[in-house]
């Protein structure tokens, strides 16, 4: 009885393709990289825009957490990670334009403007929320710097 159940069981569980655990691409791992770190600024960046709106009550030590979250990762050199065939042309999965490896000029002078903008964003929201907002606009102009010519809206 025990080997008929066991055989019941093993017939219905379906066979896992063998492709189904390929490799990912080098494309594939920096565009990744690239959405990671993306991310990772954005779940820095949320808390510091609600505490500039007043949608989250000022924290100090939450403020120069996010901040200096950012500040280090704009330490990173994320253009490493525009490599050809990462475009919104090859891949389904990046909003990354095309326009990026004619100008990829621009876009490291971009990220240097963000790692310039994030520079002392650390100490700049201790001491108040009022501190909080010029942080934000002055980072979030950096990004928009970039967005607005290189990533698919």
């Amino acid at each position: 009885m025990r080997k008929l159940i066991l055989a019941s069981l093993l017939a219905a569980v379906p066979l896992i393709p063998a492709t189904a655990s390929a490799d990912p691409t080098p494309e594939e791992l920096n565009v990744k990289a690239r959405q990671g770190f993306f991310e990772m600024l954005s779940l820095n960046m949320g808390p510091l825009a609600a505490m500039a709106k007043g949608d989250l009550p000022y924290d100090e030590a939450t403020a120069v957490l996010h901040a200096s979250n950012i500040e280090s990762l704009t330490r990173y050199y994320l253009p490493i990670h525009f490599v050809p065939g990462t475009s919104t042309d090859d891949m389904e999965n990046t909003g990354a334009l095309p326009k990026i490896w004619d100008d990829l000029d621009g876009v490291k002078e971009k990220f240097a403007g963000l790692q310039q903008a994030a520079v002392g964003v650390g100490e700049a929201v201790k001491g108040g929320q009022q501190n909080v907002g010029p942080v934000v606009q002055q980072l979030g102009g950096a990004c928009k710097a970039c967005h607005d010519n290189y990533r698919k809206k």
